[in-house]
């Protein structure tokens, strides 16, 4: 699948940066501490570090700049340690690995640094209309509106929806244009002597919309209209005149990962795994959340210390404040946080109602709340009035990363959808801090906080506090 004007060099300069990361580093390390056989030794570990990167496919163009990569980097450093330890016992090589470390460490911080930039640079261009796969979608009116909304909804994602073939009555809303339609019924294919896989009138039209629109994927949505053995011939006509095609399954917000497919009886099945509730990764999340909780706590006492006595001489009242918020399970707990408001804020909430920023929901959010103190806006603009919350951490009532803890009048109007958000602890940081805070709507938020709990895993909490520095850093949506 083309994904159009996505640049070329994104190949050779990942492929460069992870050969010039190990080797330069290596050379210069086992050079300057007298180690023998620098050269050779330098060499190898270059082959193994790109060799391992290649065997993950990381240079190939649809992948690259797709992610940040921090993850991927982590997962191939991990395996090239593994290698270089065969290697090393296998070839008796006896450098110290104190040098060997230090050598080695650069590489997949370049590695990283130049997918994230990548990653950045590919996003830019998207938000241009640039890099993106056209796509046409085909199905029934309503799973078309949808797939189609869906795709729109974010712009992380290189598809663009650029015309529909409809499939029996109705009206489109979604506003993606009709290029042809396709009749409710199946239609009659007679084979002519000549052909051997005939495209029929399904084919005929989507081809004709595809080619008209310089389509790049023919994205199928099925229904009660079109499927088996119909969908299978369109399946057919598109990929032998050398279109890409795909199937949106209906599933949303499940994690690649959980996803296994398997064919039996000549179906095409989807097995998706339950999420991780119980077994030894909630275990050691729980364990490093405590002691990342008791370390934070016991480093960051002298800024706690000053931020406290900032709180409270710039206002009356105490330096923290507690709130009772609901937890996992629906349990309600003492939530601790710096003072940003003056003390007698909830009293005043209800003459500011008619002025909640944060429309759509349950959530109440201002964006110039004239309870808020001076330094009160400081620190939510810095998000060091979520510190006090490694108390909670500590207690076992949140967790580092995970949803936002909700209020208990949130909480009174949610959905059934949205009472699935109390399936995982909440967390000081999580989707909602990272993706864009309170500018994002409440659906959006919810969409986030959803995924998480079904999705959660440790090496995404990871990818969280990773994203976290960033946004604080940013201060987008932190008011």
């Amino acid at each position: 699948m083309r994904r159009r004007d996505k640049p070329g060099w994104y190949a050779p300069a990942a492929l460069a940066t992870d050969a010039l990361g190990v080797f330069a580093p290596v050379l210069a390390a086992y050079t300057l501490t007298g180690e023998p056989h620098a050269l050779a030794v330098a060499v190898t570990a270059t082959l193994a570090w790109t060799g391992v990167r290649a065997a993950h496919h990381r240079y190939a163009l649809r992948g690259l700049g797709e992610t940040g990569g921090l993850l991927a980097t982590l997962h191939d450093a991990l395996l090239l340690i593994g290698l270089l330890c065969v290697l090393r016992v296998l070839t008796g090589e006896a450098s110290s690995l104190l040098t060997a470390a230090a050598a080695l460490a650069p590489a997949p911080l370049l590695s990283a640094l130049t997918a994230a930039l990548t990653h950045r640079h590919l996003a830019r261009r998207r938000r241009r209309a640039e890099a993106l796969c056209r796509v046409l979608v085909v199905g029934e009116v309503g799973p078309v509106d949808a797939v189609t909304a869906q795709l729109a909804a974010r712009t992380d994602h290189a598809y663009v929806v650029i015309g529909s073939v409809p499939v029996g009555d109705g009206r489109l809303t979604c506003g993606a244009p009709e290029t042809g339609r396709l009749s409710a019924d199946e239609p009659t294919l007679t084979l002519a002597l000549s052909e051997v896989l005939p495209e029929g009138p399904d084919g005929s039209t989507v081809l004709a919309a595809a080619h008209h629109l310089e389509a790049d994927l023919v994205l199928v949505a099925p229904g009660t209209l079109l499927t088996g053995e119909r969908l299978r011939r369109l399946s057919w006509a598109v990929q032998d005149a050398g279109l890409a095609f795909a199937v949106a399954s209906g599933l949303s917000e499940v994690a690649p990962g959980r996803i296994r497919v398997q064919a039996t009886a000549g179906l095409g099945l989807l097995h998706i795994a339950p999420p991780l509730r119980n077994g030894p990764q909630p275990l050691l999340k729980a364990a490093l959340d405590r002691t990342g909780a008791a370390l934070g706590l016991l480093l960051l006492a002298p800024l706690l210390a000053v931020l406290a006595l900032a709180v409270r001489l710039d206002s009356r009242g105490p330096a923290l404040y507690r709130q009772t918020r609901i937890g996992l399970g629906g349990e309600p707990f003492t939530m601790w946080k710096f003072r940003t408001m003056v003390a007698d804020a909830e009293r005043l909430r209800p003459a500011l109602e008619s002025a909640n920023d944060h429309l759509g929901g349950p959530l109440f959010k201002m964006r110039r709340d004239p309870r808020v103190t001076r330094v009160g806006r400081f620190l939510r603009r810095s998000s060091l009035d979520e510190l006090p919350q490694l108390l909670n951490v500590l207690a076992g009532r949140m967790s580092l990363v995970g949803p936002r803890p909700p209020l208990p009048e949130e909480v009174a109007r949610y959905g059934s959808a949205a009472l699935r958000r109390l399936s995982v602890r909440p967390g000081i940081t999580g989707p909602w801090q990272v993706g864009g805070r309170s500018e994002l709507s409440w659906d959006e938020g919810l969409a986030l906080d959803l995924s998480y709990a079904d999705n959660w895993s440790l090496t995404g909490d990871l990818h969280v506090l990773a994203r976290t520095f960033r946004a604080v850093a940013d201060g987008r949506g932190a008011y």
